[in-house]
C-alpha cells in the first residue's frame, strides 16, 4: 500500500481509538480487521454529529474577523475525509495480511 502521510494532531484520534502511540508503532495484520471495525464505527459516528459552529468560531479566533482576499478561505474537513487513507491502508493490512509502521 503507499505511504499515508498523516499530521500527527490528526493522526492522534485515529492511534488514540486503536490503542497505539502516534510518534511510533505497529498496527499487525492481525488487528488490522478489528481496527477497520473500530475505525468504521467511529467514521459513523462522526457523520452522524457534523461540525458545529465551534469549528467556525476557532477559524476565526485565528483568521480574526477581518475578510482578507489574499487570505485563502478556510475550509473545513470531515474526520471522515481525513480517516479514509487510513481506513484504507488497514483494509489492505487485513486482506494483504501485512502490518502497518510507523515513526521507525
Amino acid at each position: 500500500y503507499p505511504e499515508v502521510m498523516m499530521y500527527q494532531e490528526h493522526a492522534k484520534r485515529i492511534l488514540d481509538l486503536l490503542n497505539k502511540e502516534p510518534e511510533m508503532g505497529v498496527i499487525t495484520s492481525e488487528e488490522a480487521a478489528r481496527a477497520v471495525q473500530l475505525l468504521e464505527h467511529e467514521i459513523d459516528e462522526s457523520r452522524k454529529h457534523p461540525s458545529t459552529d465551534e469549528v467556525e468560531q476557532d477559524i476565526k479566533a485565528h483568521r480574526g474577523d477581518e475578510d482578507d482576499p489574499d487570505h485563502e478561505q478556510s475550509e473545513v474537513v470531515s474526520f471522515a475525509t481525513r480517516a479514509y487513507p487510513m481506513l484504507e491502508m488497514l483494509r489492505a493490512a487485513r486482506d494483504q495480511h501485512c502490518d502497518i509502521l510507523w515513526g521507525v
